[in-house]
């Protein structure tokens, strides 16, 4: 009985920490970081590394929660994820000056959903949007 009791315990805790939404704004951070990491990398192992540490954060954040149009954010996302891939390809194939202009893309796409994920504003929490 007692071990019964235990593996209801670890099933049901498991689905609990399964079901825990991520917190964007930390994984946006850890996502920036690693997007830092691979603009700046001069090798390409340092450039691999930090670009699959960039789309599995990027990947992370598709299962949050957005409040302002999600499907767009969704969308970003996705764009994002493409970049970074053809960023990875382009470095791979050609070299590190060939992921350039994919990264460049990317930030471009950051600055255009930026705009989705902040929280709401005093006044807009006040009076509504």
């Amino acid at each position: 009985m007692k071990y019964l009791v235990i593996i209801f315990t670890l099933l049901f805790s498991s689905m609990s920490f399964a079901q825990q939404s991520v917190d964007l704004e930390i994984n946006m951070k850890k996502t920036g970081l690693a997007y830092k990491q691979a603009v700046q990398a001069t090798q390409l192992s340092e450039f691999n590394t930090a670009i699959d540490e960039f789309i599995k954060l990027v990947k992370v954040s598709k299962t949050g929660k957005f409040y302002k149009k999600p499907e767009q954010s969704l969308q970003g996302l996705d764009k994002v994820i493409a970049q970074a891939e053809l960023a990875k390809k382009a470095a791979n194939e050609q070299g590190l000056s060939a992921a350039k202009e994919p990264l460049k893309n990317i930030d471009n796409l950051r600055k255009k959903y930026h705009e989705l994920h902040e929280p709401p504003g005093f006044f807009e929490l006040l009076f509504g949007s």
